[in-house]
């Protein structure tokens, strides 16, 4: 990131000024466009940390962007992740559904009309339908019955325009992207995916697994081991557990903050997400899986008053289990933070929405030793997290032996994470930015650092 925009982000952050010079700090004209084709694929060196290495190799935790720059552009648009990888993600999660033809897109849910035009479009009007989706009944037109190329002729819109008519103002410039498309945006930009398989068991249901299609296209592209800048995670069991036995990438076993997993309820186990989170619990998805992801509640709950309750032994259970902990979702708004971190005038009719203390949460955040961040604006989270690091250095701090674990076929968890660099850019576990250009490329300087 340009010097500039992230000293203002650190300027905002520090002072708590209007939320709108975040969103000028990032214009469209500034970034490459999202349809340039991608370069040929370059086989990088190995690149292998010293041993016990967490997932965070400059000691603070990866910025993993929530469905791409999603305050700020439509969600799980090429827009979207372009500019979150240019605000400082280090990863870029993308929801992957599949159409007709088995091919894996982004959307957060297989459901369009929300996100999409297709309402607008009169030749899919009679596939407008009723489904039972994981046990709830959903109204609309769904990905699976639609080609790829139908697909095509929809737009993206924003899902939310009330509480984000920025974002709103680009709905109709993008289209709905493709797996391949996301992985040649990463790999040219350099930065690492983190993948959330939807509703698995319903699409293994209708003949249209996932599993097969997400692990054929990362291999296609040269990302198959865990030293691969790839998370794969799933708020089910089942899936995670089939991913173990074909694939060395990292899995994350997502965790909501009530209820259970739908293949356990499907089948019978009374086994909640509240049961998963204990030390037996996490011990159990060690078995499976390299982290859990978990709302920030669970690891900070909040009183009646949304104030911030003592943290839980979580993270630290988690990380004796050999566990990585991503946190989802922080958001710099008031409304989205507990309330000793919210700043201004309560009698504001904005003050929901207006900035709080986004560095203070994230500074409470890493000193709980947490691996990873999901954030809607990722450049409020990276400069956020340099603003902790320069005040508050030892906020930001290893994780310990538990807070890296990799997992080979067949053996038990190590705490082991190596990098390979794979393509023109793409990083593996962190690589700090070097904004300048060398051969008309973005140049990296990759850290290996022993803990």
């Amino acid at each position: 990131m340009p010097s500039r925009t992230r000293g203002g982000l650190l300027a905002v952050l520090a002072g708590g000024t209007a939320f709108a010079a975040l969103y000028g700090a990032h214009p469209a004209s500034d970034r490459p466009p999202v349809t340039a084709p991608a370069p040929a694929l370059v086989p990088g060196p190995a690149l292998v940390p010293g041993p016990g290495r967490s997932a965070c190799a400059d000691r603070k935790p990866i910025v993993i962007a929530h469905r791409g720059a999603s305050a700020l552009r439509p969600e799980h648009t090429l827009l979207a992740y372009d500019l979150a990888i240019g605000t400082g993600a280090d990863y870029i999660e993308c929801d992957l559904v599949s159409t007709r033809d088995h091919v894996l897109v982004a959307r957060h849910e297989n459901e369009l009309s929300q996100t999409t035009d297709v309402a607008l479009h009169p030749e899919f009007a009679a596939r407008r339908t009723t489904k039972v989706v994981n046990g709830r009944p959903r109204t609309g037109w769904f990905t699976e019955d639609f080609t790829l190329a139908e697909l095509r002729t929809l737009r993206a819109r924003e899902r939310c325009p009330g509480q984000r008519p920025g974002s709103a103002a680009y709905d109709g410039l993008d289209r709905i992207p493709t797996l391949d498309e996301i992985v040649r945006l990463a790999q040219r930009r350099g930065a690492g995916l983190h993948i959330e398989t939807k509703i698995p068991s319903y699409f293994a249901s209708i003949g249209l697994p996932l599993e097969e299609p997400l692990l054929a296209t990362l291999a296609r592209y040269g990302w198959d081991d865990a030293t691969d800048p790839v998370f794969i995670q799933s708020f089910e069991t089942g899936n995670l557990k089939k991913l173990h036995a074909m694939t060395r990438l990292r899995l994350i076993q997502f965790v909501a903050d009530a209820g259970a997993p739908y293949d356990l309820v499907a089948a019978g186990d009374p086994r909640t997400y509240d049961d998963m989170v204990t030390p037996a619990g996490l011990r159990e998805i060690a078995r499976y899986a390299d982290g859990v992801g978990v709302v920030t509640r669970r690891i900070v709950p909040r009183g009646p008053h949304g104030r911030s309750l003592p943290s839980t032994s979580l993270v630290t259970d988690a990380h004796a289990a050999g566990l990585l902990v991503h946190v989802s979702t922080v958001r710099a708004q008031n409304g989205r933070l507990p309330a000793e971190y919210r700043r201004g005038d309560r009698r504001d009719p904005r003050y929901r929405s207006l900035p709080g203390d986004a560095a203070g949460w994230l500074g409470r955040l890493c000193g709980l030793g947490v691996d990873g961040i999901f954030a809607d604006d990722p450049g409020v989270a990276r400069a956020g997290l340099d603003l902790v690091r320069a005040t508050h250095p030892a906020a930001v701090r290893p994780t310990g032996a538990g807070g890296g674990a990799t997992r080979a076929a067949g053996a038990a968890v190590t705490s082991d994470v190596g990098v390979r660099v794979t393509g023109t850019g793409a990083s593996g576990t962190r690589a700090d930015e070097d904004p300048l250009k060398s051969g008309g490329s973005l140049r990296r300087r990759v850290d290996t650092i022993t803990a």
